[in-house]
């Protein structure tokens, strides 16, 4: 029955409990956010954004608890296992003692039927690869008289090896020695992979002929019950000769040295993070105050302060790197981490410092700024209290994008030699020395490289999050 129906009605509180609900439902769904909660809502809503600062997150624990995880020295070296590549095979076959070798028995049998016949000795293994071979090369005569009956005359040979199958045209590849005898001993850095190996006849005069001998020779890897020992891989009980075991795990292989990539990677994802981010937290805070004070007091001052950032921009940073070596006392081959700290923070200021300051220029002439003034507020309580902490949004932007160039800056430093030297470990360093092996090792140059692209691109994507989730407009826009 309605209200004209029944003149009588009168409201109840139960007629309003409809409205109540609505309200609190309304209440609910649009709660009171402070701009610092409401921006950490809008980064989370942005996914690409969410996951590089997970993968940030996740570099920093990568860096700082990896040591503790992978307790493996980054500066010990396995020489049995040197410039492995990942999931490389680990086997390794316990051999007797190396006992020195003078030369082949008299009964050996050659495996050629030319003049030189280069053979392998015994087996070619990590240990030693022995080779011989028949003597002499035919003697062309040219002096006076009769030829002499000298049949075969020995005047030296020239060993060399190399990697690759020979062309007629190639190289023989590195060599090796020179020697008047038939016979060769290798134990020059071997690794368990296939060599070539060729023996060249030389004349009265050390010149090479056009006689030589080439072989193909696949090492295998060995090692003697005692090195097992030393190293423990023997902890699974007593090992005999000819026993196959495996060598120590490095899951990200080992690099030309035969130290563990991962670990160098750990440590020096420590120095390029350091540097990446403490660097830009330095010259960023130092361009908040200085474009701060130039944006608020304006007129002269900030003028004559914004020509010394102009002068600031102006200078070399390579020239002032070298510059800075040379007060901090840093020679050849030694770690320049001061410097290229020192650097940045001088140089590379200005650009946070002229940001502040425009944004500076637009806050000063806001009402709540001009009410405090009318309060009487002095001009530190302004720049602290309202200015600064109303920058924070550009700043913190300004340094998630200043972080990858840091982070740049020490690679090629590095990289040319001027930042982070061995044996110290830095992402940068380490691509340096990649680069010299990386058609042979290529996962040198691969995993410091990643680490450098994964971090640059983390940072970048995140300050483009932050960018948006700290920008007021866009929550007026919502």
């Amino acid at each position: 029955m309605s209200e004209e129906a029944n003149p009588s009605w009168q409201p109840s509180p139960s007629d309003f409990t409809a409205k109540s609900k609505y309200q609190t439902a309304d209440a609910i769904t649009r709660p009171a956010m402070s701009y610092w909660q409401d921006a950490w809502r809008r980064l989370k809503e942005n996914k690409r954004a969410l996951f590089s600062l997970y993968l940030i997150l996740g570099l920093m624990t990568f860096t700082l608890a990896g040591p503790y995880l992978w307790t493996i020295d980054p500066s010990a070296q396995d020489l049995d296992q040197i410039g492995m590549a990942p999931g490389a095979n680990r086997n390794v076959t316990i051999a007797p003692t190396y006992q020195p070798w003078y030369g082949p028995t008299n009964n050996l049998v050659y495996s050629e039927d030319n003049l030189l016949s280069l053979t392998l000795v015994g087996d070619a293994t990590s240990q030693a690869v022995r080779l011989a071979w028949k003597g002499g090369w035919r003697k062309t005569w040219q002096g006076t008289g009769p030829e002499p009956d000298n049949g075969q005359t020995n005047y030296g040979y020239k060993i060399y090896r190399t990697l690759f199958a020979l062309n007629p045209d190639d190289a023989f590849g590195l060599p090796l020695m020179e020697t008047q005898n038939h016979y060769f001993e290798d134990r020059l850095d071997l690794q368990p992979t296939d060599y070539y190996y060729t023996v060249v006849a030389l004349d009265s005069q050390g010149v090479e002929t056009d006689q030589f001998s080439i072989v193909q020779i696949t090492v295998k890897r060995v090692i003697t019950v005692l090195e097992a020992q030393k190293r423990g891989l023997t902890k699974s009980g007593p090992v005999v000769e000819g026993e196959e075991i495996k060598l120590s795990l490095h899951p990200f292989g080992t690099d030309y040295l035969g130290r563990d990539m991962l670990a160098r990677l750990i440590y020096g994802g420590q120095v390029s993070l350091f540097i990446g981010i403490f660097a830009p937290l330095l010259y960023v805070l130092l361009g908040v105050i200085y474009g701060s004070i130039a944006g608020f007091l304006g007129g002269a001052v900030d003028q004559l302060m914004m020509r010394f950032a102009d002068f600031a921009v102006a200078l070399p940073f390579l020239l002032f790197m070298i510059l800075l070596k040379v007060v901090f006392g840093i020679g050849p081959g030694e770690s320049g981490v001061l410097p290229m700290l020192v650097a940045m923070v001088i140089l590379l200021w200005p650009a946070p410092a002229r940001l502040v300051r425009g944004q500076i220029l637009q806050i000063r002439e806001e009402g709540y700024v001009s009410a405090s003034k009318l309060l009487g507020a002095n001009t530190s309580y302004l720049v602290f209290r309202h200015m600064i902490p109303n920058t924070m949004g550009v700043t913190l932007v300004t340094i998630t994008f200043q972080v990858p160039s840091a982070i740049f800056t020490e690679a090629f430093l590095s990289f040319i030699g001027m930042g982070v030297a061995p044996p110290t470990p830095s992402w940068g360093s380490m691509c340096n020395d990649g680069i010299k092996s990386m058609l042979t090792r290529p996962h040198e140059l691969f995993f410091p490289a990643l680490f450098i692209s994964i971090t640059v691109l983390a940072f970048n994507l995140l300050g483009d999050g932050l960018r948006d989730a700290l920008d007021a407009r866009m929550r007026n826009r919502e």
